[in-house]
Parts: C-alpha cells; sequence; structure tokens
C-alpha cells in the first residue's frame, strides 16, 4: 500500500479531515501526541517494570501514529507521499552517505 492510498482510506474513519480547519489539526495533534506517549508508555514498562516487550502492540500504535500523521497532512491540505518524499530529500542531503556522527553533531541545518 502506498501513503495516497492509505491516506485516502484512513480518513473514512476520521470525524474532521477538512483542509485548513483547525479542528482537524487540533485532533491530529493531540492524537499524535497520546499515542506517541502510548508507544513510550509500552518501552517504560519494557525497560523498567519487567514487562515483555509486545511487538505486535508496538506495531498497533505506530498504525496509530500513522492515522493521526495522515490527519495531519490531510489537515494541511497535504498527500502523504509528498511529505514522505520531502523526508527523504531532507535527510538524503543531511547525511548523504547514511548517519555519520559527525554530521550530526556539526549539521548545519
Amino acid at each position: 500500500m502506498d501513503f495516497s492510498s492509505y491516506q485516502e482510506l484512513a480518513m473514512r474513519s476520521a470525524s474532521v479531515s477538512k483542509a485548513g480547519d483547525i479542528n482537524t489539526l487540533q485532533n491530529a495533534a493531540l492524537g499524535l501526541a497520546g499515542e506517541a506517549g502510548e508507544f513510550a508508555d509500552i518501552i517504560k514498562k519494557v525497560s523498567f517494570q519487567g514487562h515483555a516487550l509486545d511487538q505486535t502492540h508496538l506495531a498497533q500504535e505506530i498504525g496509530d501514529i500513522l492515522w493521526y500523521c495522515a490527519l495531519a497532512a490531510t489537515g494541511l491540505g497535504l498527500n502523504l507521499d509528498d511529505i514522505a518524499q520531502h523526508n527523504i530529500d531532507k535527510l538524503k542531503r543531511r547525511y548523504p552517505n547514511g548517519f555519520e556522527k559527525e554530521r550530526s553533531v556539526h549539521r548545519a541545518e
């Protein structure tokens, strides 16, 4: 599945999903924070409370995060495919040979 198809299908389950709508962006921002927190909470429990690593649960949380990314993109009137490509282009400029610690420490951008 490509990002554009995902975004279109995911937005079928959004209560608000209009470009330029602050409610759409608020829902996306709060949802991203909440889902990222749930992901972090699972890692915290594994790291400090003796829980087993549940990859399936983590994958589900990543899916929820992706859903809210799609909502944010929609709220901005953008396409996830374009956002993903822009991010890869930025990373290629930043780390043309792959990640390098020195380039990370002394980053121009």
